[in-house]
C-alpha cells in the first residue's frame, strides 16, 4: 500500500523559521531508518505558502492566486511516499517521527489510489497509457 504522510505546516513554517541543526539531525535519522526498512520512496520539505501560487479553475477560466495562504492548518509543510503493508504500518511508523515542527504538530496519512479502485472507468487503453507514463518516469508514479 503506498501512501502519502504529509506534515502540516504550523505558524513557524510558514514564517519561513528553518529548523535547528538538533531537529534536521533526528529527522535525518529517521528518514535513514525508514529507507533502510524499505519504506520510504521520497519526501521532500515545502517552502512556506507565501512562496507559491494556486491556480482556480472555473470551467475554462484560470485565475492566479498568490500565496501566503490563509489556513495555516490546512497547508503543507512537507511530505513522504512511502510504501507499507497497510495503514496499522504507516500510523506506527509516524508514531516514532520526531516533532517536526517547534510547537504541536499533525502529520495526515493519506493512501493513493491503486488501478483496481477505479473499476470498468480505467480501460485497459487507460491502464497502457498509465504504464508507458510510468516506465516514461522511472517507474514511480502510479495512478
Amino acid at each position: 500500500m503506498r501512501v502519502m504522510v504529509i506534515v502540516k505546516a504550523s505558524p513557524e513554517s510558514e514564517a519561513g523559521k528553518m529548523p535547528s541543526t538538533e531537529l534536521m539531525a533526528a529527522m535525518g535519522n529517521y528518514n535513514e531508518e525508514l529507507v533502510k526498512a524499505g519504506i520510504m520512496k521520497g519526501g521532500d520539505g515545502l517552502h512556506p505558502s507565501s512562496r507559491g501560487k494556486r491556480v482556480r479553475f472555473s470551467g475554462k477560466d484560470r485565475s492566479v492566486v498568490d500565496g501566503p495562504f490563509a489556513e495555516t492548518k490546512e497547508l503543507i509543510a512537507g511530505y513522504w511516499v512511502w510504501e507499507v503493508k497497510d495503514m496499522a504500518e504507516a500510523v506506527e511508523w509516524v508514531k516514532r517521527c520526531p516533532n517536526p515542527m517547534e510547537s504541536d504538530s499533525e502529520i495526515e496519512i493519506r493512501p493513493f489510489f491503486e488501478a483496481a479502485d477505479f473499476g470498468e472507468a480505467f480501460t485497459p487503453e487507460l491502464q497502457a497509457q498509465e504504464e508507458r507514463l510510468r516506465q516514461q518516469l522511472g517507474g514511480e508514479t502510479r495512478i
